[in-house]
């Protein structure tokens, strides 16, 4: 218990010394001491401490030769703390501020990827990603021979994919809710959207399906342009995915819509 006593004590101890030593660094107006200890905060991680001496050395460089690597550790700071927002406008801000710094390209890609780290979940909604795509696409416009033009585009595919999955997950729920027009209609927007989706043996399925239930529950006069409508999309499907394990129902949707449209001509 003793020894327990004494550890917190230690502890208690240090740690008012090191609040006594950063904030005498913070109202410090030695410039070079307080970039130092900025620095040195960085380095160890601790990215809280960094950021508002960083902070204050904005205006003290500004227009000196040091600003750039003061408005460089800012920006990362930002980033590393998870404000990505700010950190995306902060190194938007250096490339615009400082066009010739060995740090622009870096800090043009790191704009874009603050884009990507706020890109929700693909139930959520998509502006942030819709964003993080054009941003992704200037950087590789703008520096066509860069090193990260192979990652951007990795990272592009990535976000496209959460925008298929979020597309395929609202023409799923128009046609489970019964909405078979709307659902033809989105899963018909996913594929034109997104041609070389990974969903589009899925999308092609659920449009002939459908077709289908969507003239099940049409009025007469209506029935047989939709079952015929079912047999191209199922023709459709089958010409391009004949090894399908949904191929065996989408023929069995095709057989059931000609004997309907027949059974209409009679």
């Amino acid at each position: 218990m003793f020894l327990k006593k004494t550890l917190l004590f230690l502890l208690g101890i240090t740690l008012l010394a090191s609040c006594s030593k950063y904030q005498k660094i913070l109202k410090s107006t030695d410039g070079d001491a307080k970039f130092n200890a900025a620095v040195v905060y960085f380095e160890k991680k601790d990215y809280f401490r960094a950021l508002p001496l960083f902070e204050e050395l904005i205006s003290v460089y500004r227009g000196q030769g040091r600003a750039e690597k003061v408005y460089y550790y800012y920006a990362y700071c930002n980033y590393y703390l998870e404000d990505f927002e700010l950190a995306a406008y902060h190194f938007e801000n250096f490339v615009n501020t400082f066009p010739r710094s060995e740090y622009t390209e870096e800090c043009a890609f790191l704009h874009a990827y603050c884009f990507y780290k706020s890109s929700p979940d693909f139930s959520l909604d998509q502006e942030s990603t819709i964003k993080a795509i054009a941003k992704m696409q200037i950087f590789v416009n703008k520096y066509p021979s860069s090193p990260r033009v192979s990652e951007c585009n990795t990272l592009i595919d990535k976000l496209r994919y959460k925008l298929e999955e979020k597309s395929l997950s609202l023409s799923k729920l128009y046609f489970n809710t019964g909405d078979y027009k709307a659902a033809v209609t989105s899963f018909k927007n996913l594929l034109v959207d997104y041609p070389a989706t990974s969903f589009k043996e899925e999308a092609m399925f659920y449009v002939a399906k459908s077709y289908y239930l969507y003239a099940l529950n049409s009025i007469e006069t209506r029935k047989a342009e939709r079952f015929s409508a079912t047999v191209d999309a199922g023709n459709e499907f089958l010409s391009q995915f004949p090894e399908s394990k949904s191929a065996k129902e989408i023929r069995q949707l095709i057989e059931s819509s000609k004997n309907q449209i027949n059974k209409n001509k009679s």
